[in-house]
């Protein structure tokens, strides 16, 4: 199943069951987009990700840099991360999209894939402290910024997939057990000549 939109129109849902992945289309103008994304590229403190799988360190060739309401720390990955405290930039942001979305967030993971070389395998944002109590529902949202890059999603028992392009100032919320039922991933593409910022705001349970 591949949804391939020239411009993104809204959906209530892309899966076709066990989650929720809301696309809200174009939240920002063309001129807005092209403004953060100059912003993010020169005032975001970016740095090669670490992760650890399967017992072996890894540096990535993409680079992230965590945000959040307090110095505090995140696993994610298998690694520790210091968070930093929003630039106004971004908190702006993240305040317009806590409105769109109806959740708060108090943390934003911002990738950077500088080009098509760069990419995501396949994963779930299932970290424990995404969760409160027994629940295993939680809501993150993903804001794409510059090139058009493919996002997929495989279904982790039937093996499904759904795809889609996410263009600049697009905007899609992944909601309730998503996480528990779906990967994602972002595909290279030697096509792609161009950066992508990738912001997915989160509510990090203490």
């Amino acid at each position: 199943m591949t949804l391939d939109l020239f411009v993104p129109q809204p959906e209530t849902n892309i899966l076709p069951f066990d989650g929720v992945v809301e696309d809200y289309g174009l939240i920002l103008e063309q001129a807005q987009s092209q403004q953060y994304l100059q912003y993010f590229l020169s005032q975001l403190a970016w740095q090669h990700d670490e992760v650890r799988l399967f017992g072996k360190h890894y540096i990535t060739a993409r680079k992230v840099v965590w945000y959040g309401d307090a110095h505090y720390q995140y696993r994610y990955s298998g690694t520790l991360k210091q968070a930093q405290l929003w630039p106004p930039g971004l908190l702006r942001l993240k305040q317009h999209i806590e409105q769109l979305v109806g959740h708060p967030f108090n943390s934003c993971l911002a990738n950077l894939y500088e080009d098509g070389s760069q990419g995501l395998g396949w994963h779930s944002d299932d970290e424990p402290a995404l969760y409160t109590g027994s629940s295993r529902e939680n809501v993150i949202a993903s804001l794409s910024l510059g090139a058009i890059r493919k996002m997929s999603f495989k279904h982790k028992t039937h093996g499904d997939k759904v795809e889609l392009l996410l263009h600049s100032g697009q905007l899609i919320v992944m909601r309730g057990q998503t996480q528990q039922y779906w990967k994602h991933s972002i595909g290279k593409s030697s096509k792609v000549l161009t950066p992508r910022i990738n912001l997915t705001f989160r509510y990090f349970y203490p």
